[in-house]
């Protein structure tokens, strides 16, 4: 039996492409999930791994959407294909335990933990900037201005909180926060 697995980590990739490669590949079950690519325990990739016997073949479409670390991926890789399954990444073909096959295993792994080592690099530096702006804070941008936050609790001395809440569209969870931070 062909399993597939398509993972994406950002909103900005494509499931759907992966999807239809594997399916074009003969795919029998995919499994797919959004989910990071630095976090072994994805849980369609843990169904996954846990259907997958001997005879089985694991068909991913690059190398990154299997794994991110050389180590975590490279030993992967081996168990699986000691566990008799065959192991096809779609642009590098299908992955065995002879020596030129784990050469080019490691050097793309490799290649694929520094791309992610660069990424937080670059994150950092990008946060790090931010920081020196006085008018940084961390998070999710405040929905609501100071103005608006104002006029909901000025409300409240007269209606209740569904009222405003209806009235404002701020929830009575954040109007109650706000009233607690007077």
């Amino acid at each position: 039996m062909k399993y597939g697995y398509a993972r994406i980590s950002t909103v900005g990739q494509d499931l759907q492409a992966q999807e239809n490669a594997l399916k074009a590949e003969g795919c029998g079950k995919i499994y797919a999930e959004k989910f990071t690519g630095t976090n072994t325990e994805r849980p369609q990739f843990q169904a996954l791994l846990s259907e997958l016997k001997e005879g089985d073949t694991l068909v991913v479409t690059k190398l990154d959407r299997f794994a991110r670390s050389m180590t975590q991926g490279s030993e992967l890789v081996t168990e699986l294909i000691n566990r008799g399954i065959r192991v096809h990444i779609l642009n590098i073909g299908l992955m065995d335990n002879t020596p030129a096959s784990k050469l080019i295993r490691n050097i793309f792994f490799s290649f694929a933990e520094f791309e992610r080592d660069l990424i937080i690099e670059r994150t950092q530096e990008g946060k790090a900037i931010a920081r020196q702006s006085p008018d940084f804070r961390e998070g999710r941008p405040k929905k609501y201005g100071k103005k608006q936050i104002e006029h909901a609790l000025s409300l409240l001395e007269t209606h209740s909180y569904k009222q405003v809440e209806t009235m404002t569209g701020i929830s009575k969870s954040t109007l109650i926060r706000a009233k607690r931070g007077r």
